[in-house]
């Protein structure tokens, strides 16, 4: 067993394996523009007490919108390459239910590199409950993989889950700010040790303890 501090291998691009790539800083500003409007239409349809007339006004207009849309998509698997404040890149799917660009139903989360692995902050309302005003048990354990996953990737090379242990350590709030961290612990062949936390207020929600194994890119 070692700890990883060799620089990680150079990244691979997903266009090798036949995967379309999207570049963040060329996605139209009017699709985020769009997904963000989406993003709260979710959350008003699902806590909406309007009468039954709006409904089926509105029913009938996101009916005609969505056919207007559906009219291309995007090949499954597209990525998205994006820029990282420390000057490096990732590749993520641009869909991805957690971190995805275009998907209105994800947080999103954004993770950035740290000194000690990754850090981002993200702010969950109804959309992700579960008890009654407190983050969904699932979304958590959502978060942490996204972000230990990102961490081990960073730091060593793309890999997928291969473990995720979730410790719930206090009820995690709706409407406040999570900060979601995570870092690579060590490293065993292909496997990867990863750490992830959400902290509230400086305090510990949930803890996450992840194996990740990197993927075999042939060359």
């Amino acid at each position: 067993m070692t700890v990883n501090t060799q620089p990680a291998p150079q990244r691979p691009d997903p266009r090798a394996f036949g995967l379309p790539v999207v570049e963040q800083a060329d996605i139209p500003a009017e699709l985020r523009d769009l997904v963000a409007r989406v993003h709260t239409l979710i959350d008003v349809v699902a806590n909406t007490g309007a009468d039954t007339d709006t409904l089926a006004e509105a029913a009938a207009t996101i009916e005609d919108v969505t056919g207007r849309l559906d009219v291309a998509r995007r090949q499954i698997g597209t990525m998205v390459r994006r820029e990282l404040d420390d000057g490096t890149a990732e590749h993520g799917t641009i869909t991805n239910i957690v971190a995805g660009d275009t998907n209105p139903a994800a947080p999103p989360l954004f993770l950035q590199p740290t000194a000690e692995g990754v850090r981002g902050e993200v702010t969950l309302g109804t959309l992700y409950q579960g008890p009654p005003g407190l983050v969904h048990g699932g979304w958590i354990a959502a978060l942490l993989d996204q972000a230990v996953g990102t961490a081990s990737s960073l730091a060593t090379s793309p890999g997928l889950t291969a473990k995720l242990e979730v410790d719930y350590r206090r009820p995690t709030p709706l409407f406040n700010p999570l900060e979601i961290t995570a870092e690579v612990r060590r490293t065993e062949r292909r496997k990867v040790f990863v750490t992830g936390r959400i902290r509230v207020n400086g305090e510990v929600t949930a803890e996450a303890n992840a194996i990740m194994v990197r993927v075999e890119i042939p060359e």
